[in-house]
C-alpha cells in the first residue's frame, strides 16, 4: 500500500458528491431501523428481512459501486491517472492500495451502519447485529474489488455496475435460487449465517462454497486490475 497514493484517494473521493451518496444510504437504514423500533416492529423477522433485502440486497452493492468506480475511474476519465502512473510507483501497488481505499469505506458505511440498524432493532439477539455486520464487511470487500476493476477495464463503469448492482444483485439474485449461488452478497449472508441462530436467517449458499468464491473474485480481481494498470498507456489509451 502507498500512503500518498492512499491520502490523495481519500482527498479526492470524500471531498466530491459522492460521499454525499454514501452517507445517504446507511442514513436511510438507520432511519428505517428507527421508525420500525417506534412502531414496535423490532422483531426478529423483520430485522432479518431488512438486512437481507435492503441493506446486504440493495445498499451493500450501491456502496461498492461508489466507492468501487470512485477510487479510480474519475481520475481514468479526466486523465489525471497519467499523472500518478508517470511516477515511480508500481501500478499493481495502485491497484492496490485503491482497493484498500474503497474496502476502507466500505467498512464505515456498510458494515458499521448495518450492526447499528440491526442493534437498534434486537440488539444482539441470536448474533443478527454482528453476523450482518460481518457479512456486510466480507461482502464489501469484495464489491470494492469488483467495481475497482471494473473501473478500470470499461469507461462506462458506472453505468455497467449500476445494472449490475440493481439488476443482477438486487433482482435476479433474490429471485432466482440458482443465481444466488453467483451472488456476492449471497456470499456474504452466508457468513452472517454463521454467527447468527436465529431462526429466521437461513443462507441459500453453503459456507464451503462461498468463502472460495469470496477470496478468488476479490483476490482475482484486484490482481487483474493492477495488470490492466500496467498495460494502461501514458497518453490515456488502452
Amino acid at each position: 500500500m502507498n500512503t500518498v497514493v492512499a491520502g490523495i484517494t481519500y482527498r479526492a473521493l470524500l471531498g466530491r458528491r459522492r460521499i454525499i451518496l454514501l452517507l445517504l444510504l446507511p442514513a436511510a437504514l438507520i432511519g428505517l431501523a428507527v421508525l420500525l423500533r417506534l412502531f414496535s416492529a423490532d422483531d426478529q423477522a423483520t430485522t432479518v428481512l431488512l438486512m437481507k433485502n435492503f441493506a446486504i440486497g440493495t445498499m451493500l452493492p450501491l456502496l461498492g459501486l461508489i466507492a468501487g468506480t470512485g477510487v479510480i475511474a474519475p481520475e481514468i476519465d479526466d486523465g489525471t491517472i497519467i499523472h500518478l502512473m508517470s511516477k515511480p510507483i508500481s501500478r499493481p501497488v495502485i491497484a492496490r492500495t485503491k482497493f484498500l481505499v474503497a474496502a476502507s469505506l466500505l467498512a464505515v458505511f456498510a458494515a458499521v451502519p448495518t450492526y447499528v440498524a440491526a442493534w437498534i432493532l434486537v440488539g444482539n439477539e441470536d448474533g443478527i447485529a454482528p453476523g450482518f455486520a460481518l457479512g456486510s464487511l466480507v461482502a464489501g470487500i469484495a464489491y470494492a474489488a469488483v467495481f475497482l476493476l471494473l473501473g478500470v477495464v470499461t469507461r462506462h463503469a458506472v453505468t455497467i455496475g449500476i445494472i449490475y448492482a440493481l439488476v443482477w444483485e438486487s433482482l435476479v439474485g433474490n429471485l432466482l435460487a440458482g443465481a444466488r449461488t453467483w451472488s456476492i452478497q449471497h456470499w456474504g449472508q452466508s457468513i452472517a449465517a454463521q454467527l447468527s441462530d436465529s431462526p429466521f436467517f437461513q443462507a441459500d449458499v453453503s459456507l464451503s462454497f462461498a468463502i472460495p468464491a469470496l477470496i478468488i473474485v476479490t483476490v482475482g480481481a484486484v490482481l487483474w486490475a493492477g495488470q490492466r494498470l500496467r498495460a494502461f498507456s501514458l497518453t490515456g489509451d488502452e
